[in-house]
């Protein structure tokens, strides 16, 4: 056990004289601003930093080992740093709050590993170095107050062995089932694996795990300055940062000297090297590979920049030898393939994704245009696809035989010319050869373009970039050189010439065009996909890697919308629904009904939207409604549409346009699907609809004559009370034939229909037609005496609709007559008592003259507007247009007189029996 005075020293408050002295060896405050010598509480990271390196100063070190650098170098510094309001770097930078999340995500780890007590285990040597002594008087009270556990666990193991021993001797146990002390029992038994099972092995021990870390930040949100400031934050701890090209180390060597820490960088330390004044070291993953057995313990930290990249078999396994630094992995494309970055840095520490990013402005927001490929690339689907380290993508062999054609070539530099003129930008494509041969076509169109590629001289690649900043080139063309690392605020499109089916690719292309930069008001994607391509298809698209619902041509798909601030694309009106979802799908037809390019469509779709559209449209979307379906060549659409409009929706005067545009149609099933819904219609609605079908039935001619003849009986169902109120007015015999036919049953039945046929031959046409409409059987013999004197009434079927449409009220200009003044509806009136009144003795004439009667001028009360003449220069009996009478009301009055000036020869046509003779009449 440990001594009593040795645990009250270890506890004691430490003296404001050691604080000094520990942090002048550390050359870091121990304290922060506003905290006193309490504030190290024994147990705490400071308190083990402090102890620490006290210890190595009675030992006589004159700088901090290379142990308590790895283990709080960087701990004390980022609470440094970060107690700063803001933090700032040399240059006066300051950290914008995601780089604040991913150092202080950091620190929050690195504390807790250390007052859980292993902080000292989990860096012991690496590359061969010796712990320094500091590291043993930490451990101590860690090991001490372990002890009386271990004690406790050799008691319990005892006690479990003797209850085993007495098992055994009560013969409980057999020999043969004994398992070994450290062996669990199993409590089931296993059924037999198959042969072509898989079986998952252990997942190896990885003991440096635990100082291992990573942040996602999306590309323009400024990795490289987050990782500046943990170059900040260690000022003794060496820092070694890796990338995976050669310029990306100039570009990052050149980042640390503009931020104000060239006096640090340092040629790679090997061999044991050790330098105690934090040194910084760019190199490759390629240089690290060869070198890790050698490089030195002197590197605290490692920063791994695209740390996707460093997921490879041989990089992976080269880091994990290497137990001692802390790592840092920092990517733009984490989220996409996170379970393969958390095998090799298992603890994320941020995240700031492009959504993010472009949310909050800190970097510039992205525009999407979709450009269909030409027939010869709409094959692209059936490119295979290769498996790669991390995700798959296109064979890019066949790939660029497929898309490197002359006339492809020619034809993007034209719409490049055309469309966006000098604005900067970058074109991937499929290989060195292909990006050569389009930036040739660019050439020859007068843009100001070049190739590059891995095989591009280093001084003749570093001139081509120096030109695209200064503005002498315009487009970079490139297979993959430009997709990770590079960095140029100037580029505003990206051009995926080669489509690509892994998001990380896709994802570190769009980044090169997210950088702010004075006058650019967003970033432009191209995609060569058709505009309907849903989030399913394998290639990527700039709304399948955000998960957006709809795609609207040169629109904002992320960032803040600025309206008229230099943007370089023209934005459409129309949307197209692009996720794989069908409820989200329908969820955008239902939200944005009249912004669907409907063209653009599935025909599932496409019928689902007419039927949205025509229960929901109004008298001002009308016309839009209309315009939406031009591209219907088949009429389906438009069929589905007005038929919906009839059924749904709820203004009626647009439901009776959308029955006449039916009948102009000319479709006959839809006709019939017209005439079925407005049969379920209100009486008032019914008796519109009914008039706009029989006019249409008298304006052209639909479907077959026994279709239309059909119709006409079916319409004139609808609306059978105006035909027998006609039918009663103009002959009084009606009513007691109706009445017989529809009080008699059997055979009765039957003969009163055929009466009714009789009576209905010798009458006009108009009548006729009235009587037929008006006549209902509930027998099968009377109703087949009805439809076959309808169907030999309806062998012109318009005729019999221009007779029906007769019985139906004129209200308009009736009612206006009558709001003019009061007296003429006096006379009216009496004029029509006195039709009546002679309507029995006009009907007892006709009886003595055989049924031939003489017409008998009235007296009409008041003037009529428009006096209607007779064949012979005459006025016509009774007046008006069809020698009948109108009341206030609008309703036609049909006296017996003027039945029997029609019967005499008046203006209605004489009609020819259309009923044979039916047996007994």
């Amino acid at each position: 056990m440990a001594k009593t005075s040795d645990v009250a020293a270890s506890a004691a408050v430490p003296s404001g004289a050691d604080i000094e002295r520990a942090a002048a060896f550390a050359r870091e405050p121990l304290l922060l601003d506003g905290e006193g010598p309490e504030a190290l509480a024994p147990g705490t990271a400071r308190r083990r930093a402090l102890d620490a390196a006290l210890s190595e100063l009675d030992a006589g070190a004159e700088h901090p080992s290379l142990q308590w650098r790895r283990d709080f170098s960087l701990l004390l510094g980022l609470e440094r740093f970060l107690a700063e309001e803001p933090p700032k770097l040399r240059d006066g930078a300051e950290l914008s709050p995601h780089q604040v999340d991913a150092l202080s995500g950091t620190l929050a780890e690195l504390m807790t590993q250390q007052q859980a007590g292993g902080g000292q285990e989990l860096a012991e040597a690496g590359n061969g170095a010796e712990p320094g002594d500091g590291a043993d008087s930490a451990d101590a009270p860690a090991i001490a107050e372990v002890a009386p556990t271990a004690e406790v666990g050799e008691a319990g193991e005892l006690a479990e062995d003797g209850l085993a021993d007495e098992l055994a001797e009560d013969g409980e146990v057999d020999e043969d089932e004994e398992l070994a002390l450290d062996e669990e029992p199993q409590d089931w038994e296993e059924k037999p694996a198959d042969e072509d099972e898989e079986v998952v092995e252990e997942a190896p021990e990885d003991p440096g795990a635990e100082r291992r870390f990573w942040f996602e930040h999306a590309t323009g949100a400024g990795k490289t300055v987050a990782a500046v400031g943990f170059i900040e934050a260690t000022r003794t701890g060496g820092v070694l940062i890796l990338t995976h090209r050669r310029n990306l180390v100039d570009q990052f060597i050149g980042e640390i000297s503009d931020r104000g820490y060239k006096e640090r960088l340092r040629p790679p330390l090997l061999d044991g090297r050790d330098d105690p004044d934090g040194p910084v070291t760019v190199e490759t993953y390629q240089w690290f590979v060869r070198n890790h057995k050698k490089i030195s313990d002197a590197y605290s930290i490692v920063i791994c920049d695209e740390a996707h990249t460093a997921l490879g078999e041989k990089t992976s396994a080269c880091i994990r030898d290497w137990t001692g630094p802390v790592y840092i992995g920092m990517t733009a494309t984490g989220a996409l393939i996170a379970r393969h970055v958390a095998d090799l840095f298992p603890t994320q520490t941020s995240r700031f994704d492009l959504a993010q990013a472009a949310r909050r402005g800190v970097i510039s927001p992205l525009r999407c245009l979709r450009i269909p490929p030409g027939p010869g690339v709409r094959t692209i689907a059936k490119v295979p696809l290769r498996k790669g380290e991390v995700d798959q993508d296109f064979d890019q062999e066949e790939l660029a035989a497929l898309l490197d054609q002359e006339p492809f070539n020619v034809a993007i530099a034209d719409l490049y010319r055309s469309r966006f003129r000098k604005v900067p930008g970058v074109v991937y494509t499929a290989g060195v050869k292909h990006a050569k041969n389009v930036a040739k076509a660019f050439r020859n169109a007068g843009i100001n373009a070049q190739a590059v590629s891995g095989e591009t001289p280093k001084r003749e690649l570093a001139e081509i970039l120096a030109g695209f900043e200064r503005g002498t080139v315009d487009v970079l063309c490139n297979a993959m050189l430009l997709a990770e690392g590079w960095n140029s605020p100037r580029a505003t499109i990206c051009m995926h010439l080669a489509p690509t089916a892994s998001r990380r690719v896709y994802q570190q292309r769009v980044g090169r065009v997210t950088r702010r930069a004075p006058g650019k008001e967003a970033g432009l994607v191209l995609d060569f996909v058709h505009p309907a391509t849903t989030h399913d298809e394998t290639i990527v698209t700039l709304h399948s890697l955000l998960d957006r619902d709809v795609y609207r041509g040169g629109a904002i798909v992320v960032g803040p919308v600025r309206r008229g601030r230099g943007r370089k694309v023209r934005v459409e009106r129309r949307i197209v629904p692009v996720s794989d979802s069908e409820e989200r799908r329908m969820e955008v037809l239902e939200r944005e009904i009249w912004r669907i390019a409907v063209e653009n469509l599935d025909y599932p779709e496409q019928h689902a939207w007419a039927a949205l559209a025509g229960a929901r449209v109004n008298t001002q979307g009308w016309r839009r409604a209309r315009a939406m379906l031009q591209n219907d060549r088949g009429k389906e659409l438009r069929r589905r549409f007005l038929l919906t409009c009839v059924q749904r929706n709820r203004n009626s005067q647009l439901r009776l346009k959308a029955l006449g545009e039916i009948a102009d149609l000319g479709d006959p099933d839809a006709f019939d699907d017209a005439i079925d819904i407005v049969g379920t219609w209100s009486r008032e609605d019914k008796r519109a609809g009914t008039k706009t079908l029989l006019q249409a039935l008298v304006d052209k001619r639909i479907g077959r004559r026994d279709q239309a003849q059909a119709w006409v009986w079916r319409l004139a169902s609808y609306t059978r009370e105006l035909h027998e109120e006609y039918a009663v007015q103009r002959w009084p015999e009606t009513k007691r034939l109706l009445g017989l036919l529809v009080n008699s049953s059997g055979r009765a039945h039957g003969r009163n229909a055929r009466r009714l046929v009789h009576a209905a031959r010798k009458q006009d046409r108009r009548l006729a037609v009235a009587l037929l409409a008006a006549a209902v059987s509930h027998t099968p013999e009377g109703e087949e005496v009805l439809r076959g004197a309808r169907m030999r009434m309806a062998r012109k079927p318009s005729a019999v609709a221009r007779e029906l449409l007769r019985n139906f009220p004129k209200g308009g200009k009736r009612r206006r007559k009558r709001k003019r003044g009061g007296g003429q509806g006096e006379g009216e009136n009496g004029a029509t008592q006195a039709a009546a009144n002679g309507e029995q003795q006009n009907g007892e004439a006709a009886e003595a003259d055989g049924g031939k009667t003489t017409p008998q001028r009235r007296k009409r009360p008041r003037k009529r507007r428009k006096p209607a003449a007779s064949k012979d220069g005459g006025p016509v009996a009774g007046g008006g247009e069809d020698g009948v009478a109108a009341s206030d009301a609008g309703e036609v009055d049909l006296s017996g007189a003027e039945s029997n000036a029609v019967a005499a020869g008046g203006d209605d046509e004489q009609v020819a029996p259309v009923v044979d003779a039916l047996g007994d009449s």
